[in-house]
């Protein structure tokens, strides 16, 4: 209970990414975001998004050693929270969100490289991601092996958004497979077979996850599904989710479709949707306000879940990030966690 009211790590910025009408690959190393950032990544953060610059001495990391065949990265956060639940005392968690360590190794320069994401704390250190990456230079295909994130919709800051809950896809649930992608100028395509995140325990499978990206000068559109086989249920999943930029409001949707089978009154239907606007107040200041709906049940009148959030980012300079938000759940009237307040501040220092 005391970790479901912590903030979820923030790892990835897809606002960003489609205020500046970049593809993921840009600025990470890996070709479907998330995790270490790449010469470009570093560089972007220190000119493009920081309120102001690094002192001389500070500028020019771009996270590359031994002739850019090493990359190093890592990331840090620590938070406080204020959870109001109704006729319960207020209660408030701090300290240790997240420290973790990234290392990418070209072990053929441009064609063959080995990816490692470990998190350290808080807890026992517990690798996140660890695979080989082969990559075609100039044709746009590439290959991963190992234990990865899977694609499936926006990698939002929040890995507790309703989307993410329900599609059981997220940057906190890595999965063991073979990923196949293709990036060109106007789409990002990746095709996955993975043992599946649920597949662990007793129960035993496999996943297909696909996605597409399609970009445009005015935002991008994209679809993904996902399809479980499961001694503990099978599962479908279908997302559609878009972005667009006007004026200095970026908006993300999404919309997620999850049949669960496994029911004694047959197949669950269940509905998440997400509505976001980040609004560039000046460079380095960002207001971001979202609208979240759940339905767990399509079934069942009146058990669906709203979650609004308004949360202000302030990135001083290069490699360090306070944010500062509030949340407002609204859910069934008795269920009185379910109709929560939160308040949190964060600390993010990245390199």
């Amino acid at each position: 209970m005391l970790l479901s009211l912590l903030p979820a790590p923030a790892r990835a910025e897809p606002y960003l990414a489609v205020r500046m009408g970049l593809k993921c690959v840009a600025c990470h190393v890996n070709p479907s975001g998330g995790g270490l950032r790449n010469a470009l990544g570093n560089a972007f953060a220190q000119g493009s998004i920081a309120a102001n610059a690094l002192p001389e001495a500070m500028q020019g990391w771009n996270g590359a050693l031994l002739d850019e065949r090493l990359r190093l990265g890592g990331d840090f956060r620590t938070a406080t929270t204020r959870t109001a639940i109704p006729g319960q005392p207020i209660s408030r968690v701090g300290g240790t969100e997240q420290t973790r360590l990234y290392a990418d190794v070209q072990l053929v320069k441009g064609w063959l490289g080995a990816y490692v994401d470990q998190q350290l704390a808080p807890g026992r250190a517990e690798r996140q991601e660890a695979y080989v990456r082969l990559s075609t230079p100039g044709l746009g295909w590439y290959a991963k092996a190992g234990q990865f994130y899977l694609p499936f919709g926006w990698r939002l800051q929040d890995n507790l958004a309703f989307v993410r809950q329900l599609s059981g896809i997220s940057m906190t649930v890595p999965d063991k497979g073979l990923e196949l992608g293709h990036e060109s100028g106007a789409w990002s395509i990746q095709l996955v077979r993975s043992d599946g995140p649920g597949n662990r325990g007793g129960a035993s499978g496999h996943q297909t996850t696909a996605q597409a990206i399609w970009m445009q000068p005015w935002g991008r559109l994209g679809a993904a599904a996902a399809r479980v086989r499961s001694t503990a249920g099978d599962r479908q999943a279908y997302g559609f989710f878009a972005g667009m930029t006007t004026g200095p409001v970026v908006w993300l949707g999404e919309v997620d479709f999850v049949g669960d089978a496994g029911y004694p009154e047959g197949r669950r239907r269940q509905l998440a949707t997400l509505l976001e606007a980040d609004w560039l107040v000046r460079q380095g200041h960002n207001l971001k306000l979202t609208s979240e709906y759940l339905d767990p049940d399509r079934r069942v009148p009146g058990d669906n879940k709203l979650r609004y959030s308004l949360v202000y980012e302030y990135m001083p300079f290069a490699f360090a990030q306070l944010r500062v938000g509030y949340r407002r759940f609204g859910g069934v009237p008795p269920n009185a966690f379910d109709n929560r307040r939160q308040g949190f501040v964060e600390l993010h220092g990245f390199f």
